[in-house]
C-alpha cells in the first residue's frame, strides 16, 4: 500500500485533549482523545495542571500517529489549536510550570478589572486590543501569578521565567524548549497586545505590570513554529500552523469572505463573523479579533463569546447526576414540556454582549411538572438563546443581515439542537461533513505553510454539507420566547443594562 501525506492536528481544549490525522482532502484517518481533571479551588475560580495538558496531548497524539501509520498515511507537519485565554507561566530554565494553569473560565480577577475600568482605561484598551478589561482574558491572570507566587515578579523580570497560553506551553515542550512562540491569534487575546500593530504593546503591559521578558514571539497562523525533539513524539515534525480554537474552526469552516459566520459549540460557544480587513469596532459589546494572519496579512473578525455551552450538559451529567450521557440529551428534549423553562448558565458569569463576571446561574420558570426532560430541554434553549443573542448583536454592528449560520464542535452531532438553533435564531443552520472543524483548520495552517495547499482560498471546495436546517416557528413564536429569556438574563445581572 502507497503511503500517502496526512497532517497532525493537536486540539488541546478546555475538558479533553485531541489529537486527529487528516488526509490532504480533509478527510478523518485516525483520531484519540482524553479527558483531564478539572481543578475548582475556590468559587469562580478554574485550574488545570499544565503537565496534564501535556501528557494528554502527547498521548493522544502518539496514539493517533500510529493509527494513522498503520492506515497508510504518514504526517508531514503539526497544526496546534488550543483553548484560548489560558494563562501558564513556567520556568525556562527548567520547564516546570509555576503555578496550575489558570483557565479561560476563571473570574478570580474581576475586581482588578473592574477597578482598571473604573480608572477609566477600557476605552484605551478596547480601541487598540479589541477587547474588554474582563477576567477572561490572560494579562490579569499574569499578574495573578506574578503577584501570588513568591518571588514570582523579580524572577520574571530578569527573563528567568516564560508565559505562554496553552500552544505557546506545548510548543515549548514539543520543541524541547526551543521554541517560546504563539501566532497572532492567542496573542490577540491577552490584552496585551495591540490588533492594529499587530505586536505587543508596551502601554498596556505598563497597565498590567507585566515584564515584556517573559512574552513569546508572535508569528503568523501559518509559520515556522520549530521541530519536534524526536524524544517527544518520536519523530522529528514541523509545527506549520497554530491559531486559538475558534479561529481555527473559522478556517476550517472556510469563512475566508467577509460577512460569513461560523459558531463552534464545545464547553463555550463562540460565534465569529469575518469582517476582512477592517477591525471593526463594536458598539454591542462584541469583540474585536484577529480572525487568522497568513502571510503576514491580518484577517479581522467580530466575536461573541458564550462560556458555558456543552459544559451545562456536562453539569447535568457530573454535577446533578441527572443524565448519565450527553448523547441522552437529544432524546430528552425531544421529549420535554417546557414551556416557559429557562436555565441562564450563569456559573463562570456572562460572556457577550451582557458580560457580567459577577453574575450567576438560575433557573426560572418551574413547575411541579419541571423533570429531567426539561431541565435538559432548558439546557439545550440555553445554548441557542445565547447565540441568537450574539447575531443579533452582529447584525448591529456589522450592519448586515445574516441569512446563514455555519456550524461546528461536538454538540452540533445533536439534530434537535440544531433544529432548535434555527427556530429561535431565524438562521439556516448548516452542519459540515467534518464537524471537528477546530481541528482541521489547524490542519490546514499547517499544510499551507508546509506547501501541501497553495492558499486559502484554494480549500475552500474542500467544505461540505452535512444538513442544512430550515427555521419552522414563526416569528410572533419566536420572539415570545426571547422576551421570556431576556427577563430572565436581566434578573440574573449584577450590574444593571
Amino acid at each position: 500500500m502507497a503511503e500517502r501525506d496526512g497532517i497532525l492536528a493537536i486540539d488541546q481544549g478546555t475538558t479533553s485533549s485531541r489529537a486527529i490525522v487528516f488526509d490532504l482532502d480533509g478527510r478523518i484517518i485516525a483520531t484519540a482523545q482524553r479527558e483531564f481533571p478539572q481543578h475548582y479551588p475556590q468559587g469562580g475560580w478554574v485550574e488545570h495542571d499544565p503537565k496534564d495538558l501535556l501528557d494528554s496531548t502527547l498521548e493522544t497524539s502518539t496514539k493517533a500517529l500510529k493509527a494513522a501509520k498503520a492506515a497508510g498515511v504518514h504526517a508531514r507537519t503539526i497544526g496546534i489549536t488550543n483553548q484560548r485565554e489560558t494563562t501558564i507561566v513556567w520556568d525556562r530554565a527548567t520547564g516546570e510550570p509555576i503555578h496550575n494553569a489558570i483557565v479561560w473560565q476563571d473570574r478570580r480577577t474581576a475586581e482588578r478589572c473592574a477597578a482598571l475600568k473604573s480608572a477609566g482605561h477600557e476605552a484605551m484598551v478596547a480601541e487598540r486590543t479589541g477587547l474588554l478589561l474582563d477576567p477572561y482574558f490572560s494579562a490579569t491572570k499574569i499578574a495573578w501569578i506574578l503577584d501570588n507566587v513568591a518571588g514570582a515578579r523579580e524572577r520574571a523580570e530578569r527573563g528567568e521565567l516564560a508565559f505562554g497560553t496553552v500552544d505557546t506551553w506545548l510548543l515549548w515542550k514539543l520543541t524541547g524548549g526551543r521554541s517560546h512562540a504563539t501566532d497572532a491569534t492567542n496573542a490577540s487575546r491577552t490584552l496585551l497586545f495591540d490588533i492594529h500593530r499587530q505586536c505587543w504593546d508596551d502601554e498596556l503591559l505598563a497597565l498590567f505590570n507585566i515584564p515584556a521578558a517573559i512574552l513569546p514571539e508572535v508569528l503568523d497562523s501559518a509559520a515556522d513554529f520549530g521541530v519536534t525533539d524526536d524524544s517527544v513524539l518520536g519523530q522529528a515534525l514541523p509545527v506549520g500552523g497554530i491559531a486559538g480554537d475558534q479561529h481555527a474552526a473559522m478556517v476550517g469552516q472556510c469563512c475566508f469572505t467577509p460577512g460569513m459566520i461560523k459558531s463552534t459549540y464545545g464547553t463555550g460557544c463562540f460565534a465569529l463573523m469575518n469582517t476582512g480587513d477592517e477591525a471593526v469596532p463594536s458598539s454591542n459589546r462584541l469583540l474585536t479579533t484577529t480572525a487568522y494572519r497568513v502571510n503576514g496579512r491580518a484577517t479581522y473578525a467580530l466575536e461573541g463569546a458564550i462560556f458555558i455551552a456543552g459544559a451545562a450538559i456536562q453539569w447535568l451529567r457530573d454535577e446533578l447526576g441527572i443524565i448519565a450521557h450527553a448523547s441522552q440529551s437529544e432524546g430528552l428534549a425531544n421529549d420535554a414540556e417546557a414551556e416557559g423553562l429557562y436555565l441562564v448558565p450563569a456559573f463562570t458569569g456572562l460572556g457577550a454582549p451582557w458580560w457580567d463576571p459577577n453574575a450567576r446561574g438560575a433557573i426560572f420558570g418551574l413547575t411541579r411538572n419541571t423533570g429531567v426532560a426539561e431541565f435538559v430541554h432548558a439546557a439545550l434553549d440555553s445554548v441557542c438563546l445565547q447565540t441568537g443573542d450574539l447575531l443579533e448583536a452582529m447584525a448591529g454592528d456589522s450592519g448586515t443581515a445574516q441569512e446563514t449560520l455555519r456550524v461546528d464542535g461536538g454538540m452540533v452531532a445533536n439534530n434537535w439542537l440544531l433544529q432548535r438553533l434555527a427556530d429561535l435564531t431565524g438562521l439556516a443552520v448548516e452542519r459540515p461533513e467534518v464537524i471537528e472543524t477546530t481541528a482541521l483548520g489547524a490542519a490546514y495552517l499547517a499544510g499551507l505553510q508546509q506547501g501541501l495547499y497553495n492558499s486559502l482560498e484554494d480549500l475552500q471546495s474542500q467544505w461540505s454539507l452535512n444538513q442544512r436546517f430550515e427555521p419552522a416557528i414563526s416569528r410572533s413564536a419566536r420572539e415570545h420566547i426571547v422576551e421570556g429569556w431576556h427577563d430572565a438574563v436581566r434578573r440574573t445581572l449584577t450590574t444593571p443594562q
